[in-house]
């Protein structure tokens, strides 16, 4: 329990970021697991992933500038999605 005045409000403003952060941060893994889940369906749709993609990255770079998420992890995210979909849609096709 805080002891005094500015504690007590350090405690609400605290409380009321937690859940503010929550769930942004919960829409934010929700975008990036749609872009996983597009490329590993098994005949994935270039059309549908590229959307995907365009949202996931405006939104970890949206999450970045907010300070929601660091931004470094946020460009380790999007090349590792980027590189995902290269691999998947760019491989030669034998």
């Amino acid at each position: 329990m805080p002891n005094n005045r500015n504690a007590e409000k350090a405690l609400r403003q605290n409380l009321k970021r937690r859940i503010a952060n929550r769930g942004q941060r919960t829409a934010l893994r929700s975008v990036v697991k749609k872009v996983r889940v597009a490329l590993a369906d098994s005949t994935p749709d270039l059309a549908v992933t590229e959307a995907s993609l365009k949202e996931a990255i405006k939104k970890l770079d949206q999450a970045a500038a907010k300070g929601l998420i660091h931004k470094n992890a946020a460009a380790r995210t999007k090349s590792r999605l980027v590189g995902q979909k290269k691999k998947k849609f760019d491989a030669p096709q034998a």
